[in-house]
């Protein structure tokens, strides 16, 4: 048991290369999970779990747990109104199902995100 009352967990890690279908969906998703398979995560776990004095299970459950909510996190930082503003070209390029359309929407949402980037990359807007 851990110190949280619920059953440790363990889980083998896996390489995994495949196959998926050339349509697939999550084609993307899964080249990236095929593509580090190759890398061997665990050495770099026992060095900082060494460096930190911090268990390696501690270490990984933070890795995945930061991983896992990235995507909320994402969210939090942008925020619900900016991120519908965002996706408003994606869905309007997507409904008109045009290359024009797409083309357009790429266009607006750089013209967007160069405007959020601005204060990135000028810091004299607050002198």
């Amino acid at each position: 048991m851990s110190s949280g009352g619920k059953p440790d967990e363990s889980v083998e890690l896996e390489r995994w290369t495949g196959p998926w279908a050339p349509d697939d969906p999550d084609a993307n998703f899964k080249a990236d999970v095929a593509l580090y398979s190759h890398a061997e995560p665990m050495e770099t776990i026992r060095r900082l779990a060494t460096a930190m004095n911090i268990p390696e299970g501690a270490i990984v459950r933070y890795v995945l747990a930061k991983y896992a909510t990235g995507g909320s996190g994402s969210l939090l930082e942008l925020g619900p109104t900016m991120t519908n503003r965002l996706w408003e070209p994606v869905e309007a390029a997507e409904t008109a199902a045009t290359d024009a359309a797409r083309l357009a929407a790429y266009h607006q949402l750089r013209q967007m995100l160069s405007w959020l980037r601005l204060p990135l990359e000028d810091d004299s807007l607050y002198d």
